[in-house]
């Protein structure tokens, strides 16, 4: 039953009360959820837009598995220990300033910032997914 009606339907006021409280407490419930679906919705744009700027899609796969490992597609993911910080975990953070200046904001920043670091160190993206497999890290 929708607030609502649960609304409509009570008239004496303890209940309207009552009514109102578990109104209340269903919209307090699906407020909570909403920040679960923006991250959802934040999430999947970032994994189109990797998409897109790899271009391959085995590449695309391996670059997604390390970021699902380190963030799960959260750019403001936060390593409360070591201060590694956004999708692809850089550390220290400030690292990723040289693909952009929102590199604290923007997926796109730490998506490059992450393949040219993946590149650069291991070859690829699959070279990195490869030593992660076994380390754990990259």
């Amino acid at each position: 039953m929708s607030a609502a009606s649960l609304l409509r339907t009570v008239t004496a006021p303890k209940k309207a009360l009552a009514g109102a409280a578990l109104a209340a407490a269903a919209c307090g419930t699906l407020i909570a959820a909403a920040p679960a679906q923006a991250a959802t919705t934040s999430a999947s744009s970032a994994q189109a837009t990797a998409q897109k700027m790899i271009g391959d899609p085995a590449e695309f796969q391996c670059f997604s598995k390390i970021v699902q490992h380190e963030s799960s597609w959260n750019p403001t993911a936060t390593n409360a220990s070591s201060g590694a910080y956004g999708l692809v975990q850089a550390l220290p953070a400030s690292k990723m300033a040289s693909a952009g200046s929102d590199w604290k904001t923007n997926p796109a920043t730490q998506i490059k910032w992450g393949l040219d670091y993946m590149k650069s160190r291991y070859g690829s993206a699959c070279d990195a997914w490869s030593f992660w497999q076994t380390n754990h890290w990259y």
